[in-house]
């Protein structure tokens, strides 16, 4: 893994709270992130919560790692209120869809799984945690040669990225722009799409594109002129764009001619509407999941993860994915109970 920022001992640090231990069940608590209020990254505190008990076909999950993504952001500050997306929800509401653990607890009629089993998977909210309960299908296996940090960080991002490549048909002939190539859904996407066997033009700031060429793409810098920069870059045109960055990719896709419904935006709701492109949401699905995981072990497939912050840092976290810069994904660990930053 090309990660910088995650040492050995962040990655693979075992728990205080050993698999074949368990939960402290005595405690009966956990802690997790909680926001009480739209907000900046500063609304986000630890709290201290009982402990859930796993239900009928469900998981109960020891949290070792959670992604970060920008629809926690979208959904911390009132972006996703805004626009109607669970609008009504009461406060305090937590934060995180994607996630890596063990085993603790299952629940009844569930079969295949088993204590101290390392999976990976998604979730509703609520995995900026040391514990989250999940349905079983929402989850696989992990593999053992994949960090904490890697399996925290690919499920939701990756999913997403499968998702909006599928309803945009790239396939072999097309050329694809991927506005925002450097992030975390926009690597993955350029990797998908080059397997496709589709050309990938990534936009992105000059630091990321000797990164963006191991992926496979041609990268172009982002900005005023991008247009004209495609165009040299591409002068037989471009087939199909994604927009994983905002900042008039839609209109920039539209002026490089591109079909309006061979365009799709994962973060501009409004200016989808406004074009008549497709707005793209992320799905969720085990198979598809395990398609992602089947790629990584046979090395098709890389996740940067470029930053790692203890799990009582989540506010930390957020100001850094909310920069809009940097590549690949910003992961949140959780650590033994001693070092992870909540309290005295």
């Amino acid at each position: 893994m090309d990660n910088r920022n995650a040492r050995d001992d962040d990655l693979d640090r075992p728990s205080s709270r050993d698999a074949a231990d368990g939960i402290d069940d005595d405690a009966g608590l956990m802690q997790a992130v909680h926001f009480d209020r739209y907000g900046a990254p500063e609304v986000l505190y630890p709290a201290v919560l009982p402990l859930p008990e796993a239900a009928r076909g469900e998981l109960r999950v020891r949290v070792r790692a959670a992604g970060v993504q920008p629809a926690d952001i979208a959904r911390r500050n009132g972006d996703f209120a805004r626009r109607g997306i669970d609008a009504d929800a009461a406060f305090p509401q937590r934060l995180g869809y994607e996630f890596a653990g063990v085993v603790d607890q299952i629940g009844d009629g569930v079969r295949g799984y088993y204590h101290g089993q390392e999976v990976l998977g998604w979730c509703d909210g609520g995995a900026y945690a040391e514990v989250v309960t999940v349905p079983a299908p929402q989850v696989v296996a992990k593999p053992p040669m994949m960090s904490w940090a890697v399996a925290g960080a690919l499920s939701a991002s990756g999913q997403t990225a499968q998702v909006a490549l599928r309803a945009l048909n790239v396939g072999r002939g097309d050329t694809l722009l991927v506005h925002g190539a450097a992030g975390g859904v926009g690597t993955i996407a350029v990797q998908l799409a080059r397997l496709a066997g589709a050309r990938v033009i990534g936009s992105a700031s000059r630091e990321n594109h000797a990164y963006l060429r191991t992926l496979g793409a041609e990268p172009v810098l982002y900005g005023d002129g991008l247009v004209e920069r495609v165009r040299e870059l591409a002068p037989q045109g471009v087939s199909v764009a994604l927009d994983a960055a905002g900042r008039g990719a839609i209109a920039a896709s539209l002026a490089l001619g591109v079909a309006r419904e061979r365009i799709g935006s994962l973060v501009d709701g409004d200016g989808a509407r406004e074009h008549g492109v497709l707005r793209l949401r992320g799905e969720c699905d085990r198979d598809r999941l395990r398609h992602l995981v089947d790629l990584y072990e046979h090395g098709r497939l890389h996740v940067h993860v470029r930053e790692i912050y203890p799990l009582a840092h989540a506010a930390v976290a957020h100001r850094d994915v909310e920069t809009g810069h940097g590549r690949g994904k910003v992961v949140l660990m959780v650590y033994q109970t001693g070092d992870s930053g909540f309290g005295p």
